[in-house]
């Protein structure tokens, strides 16, 4: 688990150690960045579309997904807002500038990179076991453009790893996002300890769905998959929208992906100074959903 963690760092560190003095430089690392964002977007669509007995018992793995999500989400959504307004933060972002329709049609861009990859996945037959290696690497390359970003924001290292509003976002989302499982469990007439391993995927798709599948079978697996992979998908629509009004609300619905597949829009949408917050409720969210959804998921056993 720590191993892993240190993963996603290494390149992080290793590209804030190398400078850019040309501007054309700094102008080629954010085009590659757009552009590998939406390489993970449609491999995010594959591997939706090689998820394991999906076609079977779609029905309750529908509703579960739906009502997972929306108590979860809405529990993070109630609470998010209120700590934008205790505690201000300044995104020097360029949001502003767009239009409505320009913020939705660059979301609806990558929503659509996301549905034609599954529906690529769906219609060719073709073996897909190589999309979780592809995805890793890609997402290796891009957190190392990132790094590269932050050392030319001209933002010092501590400013980029100690961050106190970062640490906050992260223990609101498991504060809220735990009760928004037990209401769902007992929507759904569920074990509430299923319900609590259920919210502690915080937006981390594939490592949740493997979790939950391993544990209780193929049903949950999938709806912990979808839940978690719907998150991701609202997140990239909603940063855009609400990040210069909301910018820890929109940082902390992202969950684990906040230091990884979400960074990029977080960055190019809400300004560099959002990034140092979103690095740290990521990576608080990442270590804490192994360890919390295994802790649950053993009460049962």
């Amino acid at each position: 688990m720590f191993s892993g963690m240190l993963l996603i760092f290494l390149p992080l560190i290793v590209g804030y150690l190398i400078p850019l003095k040309r501007p054309q430089h700094v102008h080629w690392v954010n085009t590659l960045t757009v552009r590998l964002v939406i390489v993970i977007l449609l491999l995010m669509g594959l591997s939706l579309a090689a998820l394991d007995n999906l076609g079977s018992n779609i029905s309750t793995i529908g509703v579960y997904a739906a009502t997972f999500f929306v108590c979860i989400g809405g529990a993070n959504l109630l609470a998010l807002p209120i700590l934008d307004k205790i505690w201000p933060t300044d995104t020097q972002g360029h949001q502003h500038k767009l239009k409505l329709s320009t913020m939705m049609s660059e979301s609806g861009k990558l929503i659509a990179a996301v549905f034609v990859g599954l529906a690529v996945g769906l219609i060719v037959e073709m073996d897909l076991s190589w999309v979780d290696t592809a995805s890793e690497i890609i997402l290796l390359l891009l957190l190392f453009l990132i790094g590269i970003q932050l050392r030319n924001s001209g933002m010092t290292l501590k400013q980029i790893v100690l961050n106190k509003k970062g640490v906050v976002i992260a223990a609101l989302i498991v504060i809220t996002s735990l009760p928004g499982g037990l209401l769902a469990a007992w929507l759904l007439d569920l074990p509430y300890h299923h319900g609590l391993a259920m919210a502690s995927g915080f937006g981390w798709y594939s490592l949740a769905g493997i979790l939950m599948g391993d544990g209780l079978g193929p049903v949950y697996g999938g709806a912990s998959f979808i839940v978690e992979l719907a998150r991701e998908l609202v997140a990239i629509m909603l940063i855009p929208m609400i990040i210069s009004r909301y910018p820890l609300t929109a940082i902390g619905y992202g969950g684990a992906t906040a230091m990884d597949f979400t960074l990029p829009i977080i960055q190019s949408t809400g300004g560099i100074r959002c990034v140092p917050i979103a690095i740290v409720s990521g990576f608080i969210l990442s270590l804490l959903v192994p360890v919390l959804m295994l802790f649950f998921l053993s009460l049962g056993a």
